[in-house]
């Protein structure tokens, strides 16, 4: 029931966390990254996945960090994400990730277009007083952690760590 409760909610929560807080300040704190990880390294055993199973989950996860940094490295992500999305790929492993970085993909060329478009107008001054949306409106980064977040939530449902909880046991208590 709680292993249930917290494949349920755990990464699902960490992610829409990274999401608003990328949205409201253009920032992911470190915390939220390493709480992924924290997570996974006390979910995956728990779960009863075996150590072959953790090892790819852990190639998948290190394999977008490296290709992240790089894209870092040459200002084309800022940090923040590059962490989050290595995080995300170690819960996912390979058997998703393809899936997860089309959605990011698709979601964060949308999320560009939306916000290019937005930033095009001039932000009326009531809206202006609002901080995170004068941020949002007046800076040049895009907020890829809504993107990153998005597709993680997309994809999550059809992962192992969904498709074995017991939600029959759930709804009962």
């Amino acid at each position: 029931m709680i292993l249930d409760t917290a494949r349920l909610l755990l990464f699902p929560a960490l992610v829409a966390f990274a999401a608003m807080s990328d949205l409201l300040t253009m920032r992911i704190s470190n915390w939220v990254s390493l709480t992924l990880v924290t997570g996974f390294l006390i979910m995956a055993p728990m779960s009863g996945m075996g150590l072959h199973d953790m090892l790819m989950h852990f190639a998948a996860g290190a394999t977008v960090l490296a290709v992240a940094f790089a894209c870092f490295a040459i200002g084309q992500v800022g940090g923040a994400d590059a962490k989050v999305a290595s995080a995300v790929a170690l819960w996912l492993g390979f058997d998703h990730l393809m899936n997860f970085l089309i959605d990011v993909s698709l979601l964060g060329g949308a999320l560009t277009i939306l916000l290019l478009l937005f930033r095009s107008w001039p932000l009326p001054p009531f809206l202006a007083r609002q901080g995170w949306l004068d941020r949002l409106h007046s800076k040049r980064k895009i907020p890829y952690g809504i993107a990153l977040a998005l597709g993680a939530l997309i994809v999550y449902p059809e992962t192992q760590w969904i498709k074995a909880i017991d939600l029959t046991q759930i709804a009962m208590r």
